[in-house]
């Protein structure tokens, strides 16, 4: 018997095989041995599940008030050139025409 290596989410020995795929019963991650095991980190997700990175440009699709101000960021405002970051609550740093730096969560924009 060929010795499996342990699932990468959990650590769990007992994964097995599925025609190419390797599968862990325990966490039910599935995994190629062909696929080369890098850690990416955290994955940003917009509101509709597509994968946000550095660089991208996004509509809000909610109104946002900013607080200490009485500025809202209007359903439909495109933000140019998000940074991506894992700090605090919020998730997006960029900076707004109109009303200037912000942090935003992705659960309210979408992919532009």
């Amino acid at each position: 018997m060929s010795q499996l290596p342990a699932c990468p989410k959990c650590d769990s020995p007992y994964t097995y095989e599925d025609g190419v795929m390797l599968i862990c019963p325990e966490c039910a991650h599935e995994w190629s041995t062909a696929e080369p095991q890098a850690d990416t980190g955290k994955v940003f997700r917009d509101a509709n599940g597509n994968e946000l990175v550095d660089g991208d440009s996004v509509t809000v699709i909610k109104d946002l008030k900013v607080k200490g101000s009485s500025l809202v960021v209007k359903v439909g405002t495109k933000v140019k050139n998000i940074r991506l970051t894992d700090e605090g609550d919020h998730d997006i740093d960029c900076k707004i025409d109109g009303i200037g730096p912000m942090k935003l969560k992705t659960e309210f924009v979408k992919k532009a």
